[in-house]
């Protein structure tokens, strides 16, 4: 046997390459959680809850994270700001209202809104009537987020003194502390 005939070793293979590692998935958006608080013309109350809970959701530098609105079961406002008595109350305690508008509860809303409040039970049931049967986010009482307070409803202002716009107010400070800790638990 020559030794062109002796095997040869066999010609160094080249290195499989290894697998790519995979790519980070870009980060997606987070979507933020939407709450809609509710009451019966968007005048009074829910506006107030609206431009309380920005307000708190701004100062824990949130804004990314949680988006309210507001609106009413009823259409005799729509397009009006505020009631005057509600912006003044409001903004003695440091809240803008002045930008809101009052518009109406539709159908949108359902598919919008993570979490729909109403500021009391007449209101929530107007919510559930018009609700869809696929409607997968949470509808109840504003003030149920409000564990120290014991009233259920925030009382409607419209037609008292100047001291229900106040307690309206104080009403609606607890909630939002209560709702906003709750957001964040399920965020």
């Amino acid at each position: 046997m020559s030794k062109s005939d002796a095997p040869q070793p066999a010609a160094p293979q080249p290195a499989t390459p290894k697998p790519a590692a995979p790519k980070p998935a870009a980060p997606r958006p987070a979507t933020p959680q939407r709450v809609l608080f509710v009451c019966l013309g968007n005048i009074c109350r829910s506006p107030t809850a609206e431009g309380v809970f920005r307000h708190l959701v701004a100062s824990r530098g949130l804004e990314h994270r949680i988006e309210a609105d507001s609106c009413g079961t009823a259409e005799w406002h729509i397009g009006k700001a505020p009631d005057a008595r509600s912006v003044a109350a409001a903004r003695r305690r440091g809240y803008s209202l002045e930008p809101l508008r009052a518009r109406q509860l539709c159908w949108e809303d359902f598919y919008s809104f993570d979490y729909i409040l109403a500021m009391d039970e007449s209101n929530l049931d107007n919510v559930r009537r018009e609700a869809p049967l696929d409607y997968a986010g949470h509808f109840g009482l504003f003030l149920d987020f409000a564990a120290e307070v014991a009233e259920r409803e925030v009382p409607d202002p419209y037609y008292g003194a100047g001291d229900g716009f106040v307690r309206v107010l104080e009403l609606v400070e607890a909630a939002s502390e209560g709702l906003l800790a709750t957001m964040l638990q399920h965020d």
